[in-house]
């Protein structure tokens, strides 16, 4: 359970940090937030069944979590953005 929530807040936290680095991915505080969760359970689960080494560790349990959440952002985002353009 602990696992999961290092998941979570570090998907957050990468949502967040990616959407600052690359402002026009920016959907707001909470919307960065959203996408950062959902993508760190998504990332962090990808990695564990694809079988990477040390993942139960906190620090992959972090870089899985905020490596997803960022990559999730980035996706939302794009999608938004085309959808916006219509």
């Amino acid at each position: 359970m602990e696992g999961l929530i290092i998941q979570l807040v570090s998907g957050a936290v990468g949502g967040n940090v990616a959407a600052a680095l690359l402002k026009k991915f920016n959907m707001g505080v909470l919307m960065n937030s959203v996408a950062g969760i959902i993508g760190g359970g998504i990332g962090s689960n990808i990695l564990a069944f694809s079988g990477v080494t040390g993942l139960n560790s906190i620090l992959g349990q972090v870089a899985g979590g905020g490596v997803g959440g960022a990559i999730l952002l980035v996706l939302v985002a794009t999608a938004k953005n085309m959808l916006n353009k219509n």
